[in-house]
């Protein structure tokens, strides 16, 4: 594959069509020969061991885990696993460090492992040694390594992790190995060919040494064989092929690409990268697709509104610079009051004038909806979570309702029912959700209850535990999780996350429930035996 093309001796590119025609001519009719060869040594150099920041990158590009669920994993194998015979080990070391520093114990320990394991040839005659890229990378904390590498491989600890473990440790075992082993050996074969006044290159590569490779299960490099010749060799072509390429407009960011970019600018700390992408993901202003982000209207109105008003706070020079003095006060060369006084008055300032002069922009879409409260119109306003249908004639009438995708639209009719309401004696109507269907009352909103399709009055058979008179019945929360309430609520307060039962403890009399964290089987609330002869 041609790497290189020089026209009078001057690297060229070409940018239309009609050039490449011209060129790809002349070499068609001009004779070619092998001008030089040229074959030098190189070597490759294993990356540091692995920061907060690298770690999120790496387990995002290679598995395509979220940050959060990188930190998730890796909280897990810091807090430790059972490694069968009661040992509950912790696998790696702290994983909120931006430092690249091992100690000098551990590194040892991995020499000999390298020796024995791979070979004495792998084992570097001086120690590796890596500075941090983040200049206020704080000392306290090592790099993300495994606590016993030489011990603990990642074939000795499989059976113990489950998948997604498995992979993050592996990955932080090869990386900390590799970083201590010898680089790896490449040949590259550079071959110039002429045709009048044009010089094409082709460049070639092989593996001559493992190295840190050795320790990898990808291989990074991948080798290209060119064949052997000889200079002033003439060579023919048997096809001369243009092909046209489009520049790309740049990706949007992945996570790992965001968390790059964000210690590029020295925004943030590597306790802070996963909470401010959950944030932002949380709160609307950007979706995940597949694992690239996109921008939402949320997040392009806030973002809008924030850097016409306060373009000096959302500069991320100034995020960085904070970032700097905050570090400074930790290491007690500056005092917090000063750093928190030139901030605060002049930004105290800027905020009591935009409250004054700025008007609140009702955002409102107009609908055809009515407001069953006053039958005023409803608008479409934004919320924390998103947009939803508001009365128009807000503050007299705050009557709101969830925004559904044909919100704009009227509304399917409710089906009817033959349930009657247990609240109010009106008739039950059939009503979606998010969550599904469920039967809610047709004098809404005055009368506001609701209950599970198939469960015309949410009994289960149980009487409360708290109050003797409730039945138990089946609830959501807001967020669609499922709990078990009184039927006397809010007389009765009782509530509970376990499934109740009709079973009593044989020791103390207490009220069983089935408990998920106990595989389902039925626990007493009272004095939390276990019954583990039911499941």
């Amino acid at each position: 594959m041609i790497t290189r093309l020089s026209i009078g001796g001057k690297p060229v590119a070409i940018d239309n069509s009609a050039e490449a025609a011209k060129v790809k001519h002349e070499l068609e009719l001009n004779p070619a020969r092998i001008s030089q060869i040229n074959f030098v040594h190189k070597e490759r150099f294993p990356n540091e061991p692995l920061t907060t920041s690298t770690l999120q990158q790496q387990a995002g590009t290679r598995f395509g885990f979220s940050v959060k669920k990188t930190m998730m994993l890796a909280q897990q194998l810091y807090e430790g696993v059972s490694l069968g015979k009661g040992q509950h080990t912790g696998l790696i070391t702290y994983m909120r460090t931006d430092s690249v520093y091992i100690s000098p114990r551990v590194i040892q320990e991995m020499r000999d492992f390298i020796g024995q394991t791979y070979g004495q040839e792998y084992v570097p005659a001086t120690i590796p040694r890596y500075k941090s890229k983040n200049k206020s990378a704080q000392e306290a904390h090592e790099a993300i390594r495994p606590t016993m590498p030489a011990t603990h491989t990642p074939k000795e600890v499989a059976a113990y992790l489950n998948p997604d473990q498995k992979k993050l440790y592996q990955l932080i075992w090869e990386r900390t190995v590799a970083s201590q082993m010898a680089p790896a050996q490449l040949g590259q074969t550079n071959i110039a060919i002429t045709s009048g006044d044009k010089i094409l290159t082709i460049q070639g590569v092989t593996l001559e040494f493992k190295g840190f490779l050795a320790a990898l299960s990808k291989n990074p490099i991948t080798e290209s064989v060119v064949p052997k010749l000889e200079e002033g060799l003439t060579v023919v072509p048997r096809e001369v092929m243009t092909e046209q390429k489009f520049t790309e407009p740049s990706e949007r960011y992945t996570e790992p690409a965001l968390v790059k970019a964000l210690e590029k600018l020295g925004i943030g700390r590597p306790s802070t990268y996963a909470p401010t992408l959950t944030t932002i993901t949380t709160r609307g202003y950007v979706k995940r697709e597949k694992k690239y982000l996109y921008p939402q209207e949320t997040g392009i109105l806030v973002n809008d509104f924030l850097v016409k008003h306060f373009p000096d706070i959302v500069d991320t020079k100034f995020t960085a610079t904070m970032e700097d003095k905050l570090d400074d006060v930790a290491d007690g060369k500056v005092a917090w009051q000063k750093i928190v006084e030139d901030f605060y008055h002049p930004f105290a300032e800027l905020l009591k004038n935009k409250e004054a002069n700025l008007e609140k922009q009702n955002t409102g879409e107009a609908t055809n909806e009515i407001c069953s409260e006053c039958q005023g119109p409803m608008v479409i306003k934004r919320g924390k979570f998103g947009k939803f249908l508001a009365c128009a004639n807000f503050p007299e009438c705050k009557h709101t309702q969830p925004l559904e995708d044909n919100a704009a639209t009227p509304k399917a009719p409710a089906e009817p029912t033959d349930v009657v309401c247990e609240k109010c004696g009106s008739p039950m109507v059939k009503r979606k959700s998010r969550y599904g269907e469920f039967l809610g009352c047709s004098n809404y909103p005055k009368c506001k209850h609701i209950q599970n399709l198939g469960q015309p009055s949410g009994d289960m058979g149980l009487s409360c535990p708290t109050c003797g008179t409730g039945k138990i019945v089946e609830r959501r929360t807001k967020r669609g999780r499922v709990f078990y309430g009184c039927s006397n609520y809010p007389k009765c307060d009782f509530a509970s996350w376990n499934q109740p039962t009709d079973k009593v403890c044989p020791t103390c009399q207490g009220p069983m429930a089935l408990v998920k964290a106990k595989g389902g089987a039925p626990v007493c609330q009272k004095c939390g035996f276990v019954d583990k002869d039911i499941t």
